[in-house]
């Protein structure tokens, strides 16, 4: 397996569980697709993936010069990454024992444009994102940025979060789905934030 491939895999990984963890992006959709529509928990999960676009580009373009002009900055970015995944992890593992609430309220629907725009600011406006996006590059990624990479992985980070929170507004809005899913929730937040902080560990320590 090549370097790249290895590098892609393992940022998809680490995209994937920060996107899963616990935090106002999926009480956003979860709610919208519960008191709102299906539809509109989609448009909200497609503004969200669409906000990790931009925020990817953003950090890829940022990182490559910095990593090139300052060389000691890669083992520092990579310490940061590292600590910062185990932060999620940890909380994703102390809100495992937190139920849910979700109930279906019938409200109003949104329609696309307003659920949507609601899941692009809302994603723009988290600096937390931004931070994941650079401290998993810095991490993960060698010195020098292929070119091709900046097509894939923003393309990347927006398929994770729209299929993530896709699911979360597919499986919250029926009622069948939403009971299982609650019901397993904890094991689910367990599971997730375990890998998640060794995956952390893993990049503070792995020279």
């Amino acid at each position: 397996m090549s370097e790249t491939l290895l590098s892609v895999l393992s940022i998809t990984g680490a995209i994937t569980l920060g996107a899963m963890s616990p935090g106002q992006s999926f009480i956003l959709v979860a709610r919208t697709a519960v008191a709102s529509s299906r539809r509109d928990g989609m448009a909200v999960a497609l503004g969200m993936g669409t906000g990790c676009f931009v925020f990817a580009l953003i950090a890829l373009l940022g990182l490559q010069s910095l990593l090139l002009a300052l060389p000691w900055l890669y083992t520092t970015l990579k310490m940061l990454g590292g600590a910062y995944l185990i932060y999620l992890a940890f909380r994703m593992l102390r809100a495992a024992s937190q139920p849910l609430t979700v109930e279906a309220t019938g409200g109003q629907q949104w329609g696309f444009r307003r659920a949507f725009t609601t899941g692009l600011l809302t994603q723009l406006g988290n600096p937390n994102t931004a931070i994941v996006f650079g401290s998993v590059f810095a991490a993960l990624l060698s010195h020098t940025i292929e070119p091709v990479l900046y097509i894939v992985l923003p393309l990347i980070a927006l398929a994770v979060d729209l299929l993530w929170y896709a699911f979360v507004a597919f499986v919250l809005s029926s009622p069948r789905p939403r009971r299982v899913y609650l019901r397993f929730k904890a094991w689910f937040d367990r599971l997730g934030g375990s890998v998640l902080a060794l995956l952390g560990l893993k990049l503070m320590f792995n020279k």
